[in-house]
């Protein structure tokens, strides 16, 4: 759809006039259009400013990071899918948002006809977040689809779900955060639940790594498996060792869609900036990969206090005080923990949990570590991270509605 074309749709259907809603509503006209200006593009990306003025545990994310995020030209989503971020504004002042996507490659590889939304933020205001929902949903079914789907990024690959219990504690690297009222927002909509996912936290308050390294050893040993840490020199073989194995082991899972070619190696290249190579580990069977796990430092705790800055005044006094900061990180976020079918129920996870946790705890000193997401109904990998001593302490939802309705 051209801009012409979207914008006399949110004019038709977006436009209304609201009457008092929450907390953070007033009274006037509510109008939705495409952040594709400069001046939208930096409104889009500083809304969350607002929402979360008030809130301890919200971190600040770099704005830099932000808008290439949703740059087309920038970002690899866009070279088979197309999205499209949506401003609300009340009486002329930014008061929500939305990212509105189409990933052809979801709908090819379940014979869906769905398309999703992420990056919601809203005041408290239902007027507001149901224009919001009601501009997404004419943008996709001018595209032909007849399902809605999110908070979702794109795609379960990247930042997915609403944050609907642990709001007392900060979100991790790449993970959500959100009001408490956003729930009630959604749901209003119509938007029902379609799956909840769990974070899980690591303290080892009883050393588990201590009372499971000999399990863990004589796991190794019977079944032949060797641990080793990310191989920088071979960077290229290496990522594609890993992309085999995630495509393998999250090609069941609910939701899942293969990582392209161009996304895959757009990850990587980002997580090789911050990511500790002892902290990437493959686990092999006879020199052949078969799992692998991600753990990268909480670089929230970094980028925290540069309040989304990397510079001021043209000086990179952000990017120095990040420099700093990163030395000093307590926390890690394991993000990927994954294994072949074929090699499920052997101890390799925990094996990679255990080792990750040695090295973190006893080597670099994190006092704690976040693992997530898991789906609720992962039974297998949820029952193998409670076992080695994590708990799970937020949970996120992922709604779905009918178009058609």
């Amino acid at each position: 759809m051209d801009g012409s074309a979207f914008t006399y749709i949110t004019q038709q259907v977006c436009r209304a006039f609201a009457g008092r809603g929450g907390s953070g509503s007033g009274s006037g006209l509510v109008e939705v259009r495409p952040a594709v200006s400069r001046r939208d593009v930096d409104r889009f990306v500083k809304l969350p400013w607002r929402i979360y003025v008030d809130d301890p545990h919200w971190v600040p994310p770099l704005l830099t990071d932000a808008k290439e995020f949703i740059d087309p030209k920038k970002h690899p989503f866009y070279l088979h899918g197309a999205a499209v971020p949506l401003l609300a504004l009340r009486d002329g002042v930014p008061a929500g948002r939305i990212l509105v996507s189409d990933d052809p490659h979801y709908n090819e590889r379940y014979g869906a006809n769905i398309g999703c939304f992420g990056q919601f933020e809203c005041i408290d205001d239902k007027p507001t977040a149901q224009a919001l929902l009601d501009a997404a949903a004419a943008w996709l079914k001018d595209r032909g689809r007849t399902k809605i789907m999110g908070p979702i990024d794109y795609s379960t690959n990247y930042p997915c779900g609403l944050l609907i219990d642990g709001f007392d504690t900060p979100p991790r690297i790449m993970m959500n955060h959100h009001r408490p009222y956003y729930a009630g927002l959604l749901e209003s909509w119509g938007l029902v639940k379609a799956k909840d996912l769990f974070s899980w936290w690591f303290l080892d308050p009883h050393d588990m790594v201590s009372k499971w390294r000999r399990r863990a050893e004589r796991l190794a040993r019977r079944g032949g498996v060797t641990i080793r840490p990310f191989r920088k020199e071979d960077f290229v073989s290496e990522i594609n060792r890993c992309r085999e194995i995630y495509n393998s082991a999250h090609r069941n899972n609910w939701g899942f869609v293969r990582l392209s070619d161009a996304e895959f190696h757009y990850f990587a290249k980002r997580l090789a900036r911050i990511a500790i190579p002892e902290l990437i580990l493959l686990a092999e069977v006879d020199g052949n990969p078969v799992g692998f796990s991600i753990t990268l430092p909480d670089l929230n705790e970094a980028i925290r206090p540069l309040d989304g800055r990397l510079t001021t005044l043209g000086l990179p006094i952000g990017l120095v005080r990040l420099a700093c900061r990163m030395r000093r990180i307590k926390t890690a976020r394991m993000m990927v923990l994954d294994l072949r079918d074929d090699y499920r129920r052997r101890g390799i996870s925990e094996l990679l949990i255990l080792r990750t946790l040695d090295y973190g705890k006893n080597t670099i000193g994190y006092t704690g570590a976040e693992l997530g997401w898991t789906l609720e109904d992962n039974y297998l990998i949820n029952r193998t991270v409670e076992a080695v001593g994590a708990t799970p302490y937020k949970k996120y939802r992922i709604y779905e509605k009918s178009l058609n309705d």
